[in-house]
């Protein structure tokens, strides 16, 4: 692929793999030949993708394609909610001689009767339809209230990606089977009495994975067998097993001592103060938060070593952390802060940062939250904003009385915290004397931050006065520079550089960042940037986006080792705003949504929860300027729960990519832009 690519999103209203998948010389020689005539398009153009098509089609939007772990994770999943649920105390895995997989565990066992307004056995719907399942119900006495299968897509997306699969169900004093094949049914639901045999309850589904839709058929038996200690580890008691049918292998786990007893056999060394482990839970007159919502976790420190840090939500392994981790650090760092103040403890001169206190830390926190939004449907990331809050108000008290109960240890974990401060402070210091032999004077409109550290510090460019002025309010003043820029910047594609400084919205960006304009193959000095994140912020709509484009033009022709060091990215403000009212034991809350499809997305999984249409509210943001301050720290500034995406060149060959650039933004490209944007406008998203 040549192009930008903004890891996750795309540059304006045409998606990114579109621009891309054409360079300017295919453009040119389209503009040569016969194009596609609007009469081509018409109502038989439109295909209606059913049941698991969309999945086939496009598999990489609902699960992992590099193997077939994800899929079969799914099926681990629901066996783990069971057990999460309260039922069962064990999973059971089999990697058979034929590369299929079996998940058994002794559940309840899937629902087989007739769906009340489907008219089709349960267990076939959960098989067979997206958005179809027991856990979006979140009412009181629901068959899960907490569970990490909240997509809606699990299993369904298992069956779709599988050339067959099987399902056995004990249930109710019988034995229930039926059997798929490449997603359809091809073995109905049949049923029989239990036998002496047979288990009383419990779920054992065998897949076959499709290796068309990967890019390795071959299962990873490492990442393997790490989610499935994982999932005996966070279910103290729970037996999961793991047997190989080739070799004949067998691995049993069994965490009778939970959290503690994991961490302490993964930790790269001793611990300085014995591990603190803690959990806490809402009770069911909490304000804030659901019943239940809460997190287990367990806390430790070593002076040498690598650290171990693993994260869980509804026991679904999260190894891009999230809010969650964010929470834990927050809680974390107020207590050891408040002990140090409250005791004395701190150096003068000395100011901790979370990073200090946070940087010999290793943990494993499980949490549990009602409705966990997730970043895509691997679920590697929690994007809940709330769970900074929850996980932070259960951890910050309870760390900071066990601290103040052994005074030792708190003093010990201070010490740390303080050597962390110092080698950090010294290491700024270092990089202001190499700097401060030619220092510019600053644009009058940039609201600079106080830190040096340029690491941490982060300049925003942000579209307009309006919208500058609430960043500027909403901005954590201590590491965040705020840039506004005025109206549509220059088109610099065609500009020489020793022209660009004629122009000040560029001038001053360049002389903010404190890094002179440079070629592709210049060796710039970078010494004096000033910030190790410049994010570009502009508006959710199709002029923001537009502004987008045009700034990263500046990036990539001028600026081009600044998005090769990684310096480069794109913030996501949302588009909607969304307030849904109390709702049983869920209070009132707030989701804003980056676009039409989440909003729709966040309607229909709200539907599912039964809250009515006409109770919820939806505002549409027209510009970053109708935030408040606080809304845009929330969503867009906040480095816990915002959505902030780094910049890369998609591809290794910089010379196409220069080549696609030109055909999009060069003046003298009209007739390849006509040409592309004939051959690609009815794939354009529009937004008026």
């Amino acid at each position: 692929m040549h192009g930008f690519w903004v890891v996750g999103t795309s540059l304006s209203t045409f998606s990114v793999d579109k621009i891309a998948g054409m360079n300017a010389s295919q453009a040119r020689q389209s503009s040569r030949t016969p194009t596609t005539t609007s009469s081509d398009y018409g109502e038989a153009s439109i295909r209606v993708l059913k049941g698991l098509e969309p999945v086939r089609q496009r598999p990489g939007m609902y699960t992992r394609t590099d193997n077939p772990l994800h899929i079969i994770q799914e099926v681990i999943d629901n066996a783990a909610d069971e057990i999460l649920a309260g039922y069962g105390s064990r999973i059971d895995v089999v990697l058979y001689r034929d590369g299929s997989v079996g998940v058994e565990d002794d559940g309840r066992g899937i629902p087989v009767g007739l769906h009340p307004e489907e008219k089709a056995p349960v267990v076939e719907l959960v098989f067979t339809r997206l958005h179809a399942g027991g856990k979006f119900d979140k009412r009181a006495g629901a068959a899960y209230s907490f569970s990490g299968g909240l997509h809606g897509v699990g299993v369904s997306v298992t069956n779709a990606l599988a050339t067959r699969l099987e399902v056995e169900v004990w249930r109710e004093r019988k034995v229930h089977a039926l059997a798929f094949a490449d997603g359809d049914v091809v073995e109905p639901l049949r049923s029989r009495a239990a036998g002496p045999g047979d288990k009383v309850s419990g779920t054992r589904v065998r897949v076959w994975p499709d290796p068309k839709y990967f890019d390795s058929p071959r299962i990873p038996e490492e990442e393997l067998e790490r989610i499935l200690r994982s999932k005996a580890m966070l279910m103290p008691g729970t037996e999961v097993t793991l047997r190989e049918e080739r070799s004949g292998r067998e691995r049993r786990w069994r965490f009778e001592g939970g959290l503690t007893e994991y961490l302490l056999s993964v930790m790269g060394g001793e611990p300085v103060v014995p591990v603190f482990e803690s959990q806490g839970y809402a009770p069911a007159d909490d304000p804030n938060f659901a019943q239940g919502e809460g997190a287990s976790w367990v806390l430790g420190w070593t002076e040498d070593g690598g650290v171990a840090r693993e994260s869980f939500v509804n026991l679904i392994p999260t190894p891009a952390g999230g809010t969650h981790e964010s929470g834990l650090r927050e809680g974390t760092f107020g207590a050891v802060r408040a002990y140090a103040e409250a005791h004395g403890l701190l150096p003068k001169g000395v100011r901790l940062l979370p990073e200090d206190v946070f940087s010999r830390a290793s943990f494993v926190l499980s949490a549990k939250v009602l409705d966990p939004q997730f970043q895509g449907q691997i679920k590697e990331r929690l994007n809940s904003r709330d769970a900074v809050r929850l996980v932070a108000s259960f951890v910050r008290p309870q760390f900071e009385f066990w601290l103040n109960q052994q005074p030792e240890f708190g003093r010990r974990l201070t010490e740390l915290a303080v050597q962390a401060a110092q080698a950090r402070t010294r290491a700024q210091q270092k990089v202001e004397k190499r700097k401060s032999s030619a220092v510019a004077v600053l644009p009058g409109k940039l609201t600079d931050c106080e830190s040096t550290d340029v690491g941490r510090n982060e300049l925003f460019l942000v579209e307009g006065d309006s919208a500058g002025g609430s960043a500027k309010l909403g901005r954590n003043k201590e590491f965040q520079a705020i840039l506004p820029l005025r109206g549509k910047v220059l088109n610099t594609w065609e500009v020489e550089r020793d022209r660009l400084f004629a122009n000040t919205e560029v001038h001053d960006i360049a002389v903010a960042l404190g890094v002179d304009p440079h070629g592709p193959q210049d060796d710039p000095d970078l010494s004096g940037l000033r910030y190790g994140k410049v994010c570009i912020l502009a508006d959710a709509d199709v002029d923001g986006a537009h502004i987008q484009v045009l700034l990263l033009t500046l990036f990539f022709r001028h600026f081009p080792r600044l998005i090769d060091a990684g310096h480069v990215y794109v913030a996501r403000p949302p588009l909607f705003r969304v307030d849904v009212p109390a709702q049983g034991k869920r209070p009132a809350r707030r989701v804003y949504c980056l676009d039409e499809a989440e909003r729709d997305s966040c309607l229909a999984k709200l539907r599912d929860e039964g809250v009515r249409s006409d109770a919820v509210e939806i505002g549409r943001f027209k510009g970053l300027g109708e935030m408040t301050a606080e809304q845009l720290w929330e969503t867009t500034m906040n480095p816990d729960t915002r959505l902030l995406q780094a910049v890369r060149l998609g591809g290794a060959d910089r010379a196409a990519t220069v080549e696609t650039m030109a055909m999009l933004m060069a003046r003298g490209e009209a007739p390849s832009r006509r040409v592309w944007l004939e051959a690609h406008g009815n794939e354009v998203e529009a937004d008026v």
